[in-house]
């Protein structure tokens, strides 16, 4: 063996070994937070799932915690996102299209594409500030569910874009040659054979997207969501409460009583949360598998 061919045996094996090494330290790090989320579930489990039942999720606030439901924030969660994805949703999926069928690839586009990869990390509360100078006050729209879900929509629009982006540039180019050279138009090849091929990964950042929305508390307190409120929206003018606020309104409460409520409050949200990624999960899934035929 010549020397070369020993250092390169050593070198090698040395990659080998800090991949070996890196992964393990990796499956070591999933393996912690998996198991910190559990301990956190079953604490939150062994807490408060005797508290969940009929007259807690059909009872309001209550300044007495054996009284106290979670009827009004489960009401408003549900208001509130299904406002947001009506708003986001459209908009995400229309501004990536635009931005990666149609668009020119100039300065302008780069520009654009980079200040939406910015906006993705911009913290929570600044959304909040400016839905509340922008909804709240510069529209009038006061403190209702429709300004909440019109700033929860802006906090979600650049996920739903890049991740709608990454699904329809993963889509081969050959699918839309095929379609050029069979003589459709632009729009037909974008909107019967690309956008189709996309969905599952569009539809994969349309859950990511919504689950940060679900859990955000930060700017719904920015633009004036109600700690106690006794009633259900019935329309999208209507105040408001949501999940979040109203567990850690009751987690913020010395009594050991509220905080079972906010345990129980826990329980409801990662159920309507489950359900919520259920639905999407399955539609991901039927678009999927209709692909493959």
């Amino acid at each position: 063996m010549t020397v070369s061919q020993a250092h390169f045996r050593r070198r090698l094996l040395l990659r080998r070994a800090a991949g070996i090494a890196f992964a393990a330290l990796c499956v070591a790090a999933t393996a912690a937070a998996i198991a910190a989320l559990g301990v956190l579930l079953v604490q939150v489990a062994a807490k408060g799932i005797d508290r969940v039942g009929w007259d807690f999720l059909n009872a309001f606030p209550s300044r007495k915690p054996e009284e106290a439901g979670i009827k009004a924030a489960l009401w408003g969660t549900i208001w509130l996102m299904g406002l947001t994805a009506a708003f986001a949703v459209p908009l995400g999926l229309g501004a990536a299209i635009y931005l990666e069928e149609y668009a020119p690839r100039n300065w302008l586009t780069r520009v654009i594409q980079v200040n939406i990869a910015n906006l993705a990390g911009v913290p929570s509360i600044v959304y909040g500030l400016l839905g509340l100078a922008l909804f709240v006050r510069a529209l009038e729209l006061e403190r209702s569910v429709l300004a909440g879900s019109l700033t929860m929509a802006l906090l979600v629009l650049p996920i739903v874009i890049i991740a709608s982006q990454e699904a329809l540039r993963a889509v081969p180019n050959s699918i839309r040659e095929a379609g050029w050279a069979l003589g459709a138009t632009r729009s037909q090849v974008v909107f019967r054979q690309v956008v189709p091929a996309a969905l599952p990964g569009i539809m994969t950042g349309i859950i990511l997207a919504l689950s940060r929305a679900i859990g955000e508390t930060a700017p719904l307190i920015m633009i004036g969501a109600l700690l106690f409120v006794p009633f259900t929206p019935s329309g999208p003018m209507d105040r408001f409460t949501v999940l979040p606020i109203q567990i850690f309104n009751w987690a913020s409460r010395p009594q050991k009583e509220f905080q079972v409520d906010a345990a129980a409050g826990i329980i409801v949200l990662l159920a309507v949360l489950l359900a919520m990624n259920s639905v999407a999960i399955v539609l991901r899934n039927r678009f999927q598998a209709g692909g493959r035929r």
